[in-house]
């Protein structure tokens, strides 16, 4: 049958705050290591900061991945290459807009709860789409590629501003 299936993956790039714990991360570690020498039972501390600097790391290093299928989109969050998790379900008849960010077709909803599942690259395509879910309306920031957009305006043209 004329299933329409397309999947994309999205890395996503460290934000400065991202960057700045992880620097205090290892700072606190180096300092913890050096308080050994002076206090040699603190062995315990370095330890557990060498733990958590690995966990916390890994679960920093985050992709997306887009799933579309015959209207619905759903987007994982995948940490450390290794664990998934689903982030966000809809169907295409709970869309209100799909456009480019900053165009004029999504002004009327600027005030709305933003959740962003793109790369964070400045430089990146994004696209937000409105939707509303259990009576609450929202807005979706994502990096769809061009099969996902075309997917998307062939099943809901009046909706898709690409």
């Amino acid at each position: 049958m004329g299933d329409y299936y397309t999947e994309q993956l999205v890395k996503r790039n460290a934000p400065a705050s991202t960057i700045l714990a992880k620097a205090a991360l290892i700072l606190l570690t180096v300092v913890s290591v050096g308080l050994v020498l002076i206090i040699p039972v603190a062995i315990i501390a370095p330890i557990i900061l060498i733990c958590l600097d690995v966990f916390l790391f890994r679960s920093m290093d985050v992709e997306f991945e887009y799933l579309f299928v015959n209207g619905a989109l759903d987007i994982d969050k995948i940490m450390a290459k290794s664990r998934r998790k689903k982030v966000f379900t809809m169907e295409l008849n709970e869309m209100e807009v799909l456009a480019q960010a900053g165009s004029a077709e999504l002004r009327p909803y600027q005030g709305l709860k933003t959740v962003d599942f793109s790369s964070g690259n400045r430089d990146a395509k994004q696209y937000e789409m409105v939707i509303v879910q259990k009576g609450e309306k929202k807005r979706v920031v994502f990096e769809p590629n061009s099969t996902i957009l075309e997917g998307m305006k062939m099943l809901a043209p009046r909706k898709v501003f690409v």
